[in-house]
């Protein structure tokens, strides 16, 4: 029986590990945090943006997956197009886990005929490098069968650390035309892959992010409302998911206050048996409410992520905070509401 739960324990670690292809794409970004997921978002704002996340899932439950992300863009003059920046990560999911950095080189181009009204078009190019680990010391599973003609070893387990350093590269273009912007990006475009399980795996990590919204203000209002969706899709494995998503913001003294919902849900589902032996279908789903603050300088972000449907292996959530410090700030030029901007 122990046996069984060991070998269950161990594939669930499995699967969750080569879900990983470097830096996953949860709800972060809807903290003031687009450039962890559009590296053309790199030096976009009229600040310098220096951000910091902590993720936890399921508080109690011994190795369970966290993330943590240091990240910093900036312009690299105000009177020039070129901005640039670094991400670092470290994500661990129970024996697996991924340190990496990426190296954002972007470039932002007017289109309008003045620097007062908001058209612009952004490129970005991110370079990682990423070094995944398989920790299989606490492991006991042998596998005895044979070569069968695979070319794999007989022994999959080898009781110890196991690694494998390789490189993506992630390009992004944004358009921003004043209080509408909408984002592509290709994660993983090209890479050398990532061979840490065996020499077969797939060097197709290719992960397709578009995302677009529009913000909405009464006049002379310190209040407004920001609807919009992420759609992204997997080449390798053909998943399909999308975020619907509303913020608020309320102008104070001080900054601002904003918080709002998000929806995640999978076009794709798996079947299981329910309890009276019936066949049943579910698609992931998360609810994310978040709250932030932008005080002067600085920026405070929650989210909470609550999993939805009947199976899944714990009821607890996943708790994520964000802290920033926006520096060399230059006065608001747009007239719109662009938050990703002024």
């Amino acid at each position: 029986m122990t046996k069984n739960i060991y070998i269950f324990i161990a594939m669930f670690a499995f699967l969750g590990a080569n879900a990983q292809e470097g830096l996953p794409t949860y709800s972060d970004y809807l903290t003031d945090n687009l450039y962890l997921i559009h590296p053309s978002m790199a030096g976009a704002s009229n600040c310098t943006k220096v951000r910091l996340t902590g993720r936890q899932q399921w508080f109690g439950q011994e190795d369970a997956p966290a993330l943590m992300t240091a990240s910093f863009n900036t312009r690299f003059d105000e009177y020039k197009p070129s901005a640039g920046g670094i991400i670092l990560f470290s994500d661990k999911n129970g024996y697996h886990s991924q340190t990496g950095a990426y190296l954002t080189y972007a470039h932002h181009i007017m289109l309008g005929r003045n620097t007062i009204d908001l058209n612009q078009v952004s490129f970005g190019l991110s370079v990682g490098l990423i070094q995944s680990k398989l920790d299989q010391t606490e492991w006991d599973l042998l596998w005895n069968g044979g070569n069968n003609g695979s070319g794999l070893p007989d022994q999959f387990v080898s009781n110890d650390n196991i690694s494998s350093t390789y490189y993506n590269v992630d390009i992004g273009v944004s358009y921003h035309l004043l209080d509408f912007y909408a984002h592509l990006t290709i994660k993983n475009l090209m890479g050398t892959g990532r061979k840490l399980y065996s020499v077969h795996e797939s060097a197709n990590l290719q992960r397709f992010l578009i995302s677009m919204g529009y913000v909405f203000s009464g006049i002379n209002s310190d209040w407004s409302i920001e609807p919009s969706m992420l759609f992204q899709h997997i080449s390798q494995t053909k998943e399909t998911q999308f975020d619907i998503n509303i913020k608020t913001y309320k102008k104070m003294d001080f900054g601002k206050v904003w918080g709002g919902l998000s929806y995640r849900r999978s076009l794709d589902g798996a079947e299981y048996y329910s309890t009276t032996g019936s066949a049943e279908g579910q698609k992931l789903q998360y609810i994310t409410p978040f709250i932030g603050v932008n005080y002067n300088k600085y920026m405070f972000g929650y989210t909470y992520s609550h999993q939805m449907g009947n199976i899944k292996l714990v009821d607890g959530g996943f708790h994520q905070i964000t802290l920033g410090i926006n520096l060399n700030c230059r006065a608001e030029k747009y007239d719109c509401n662009c938050p990703g901007i002024n």
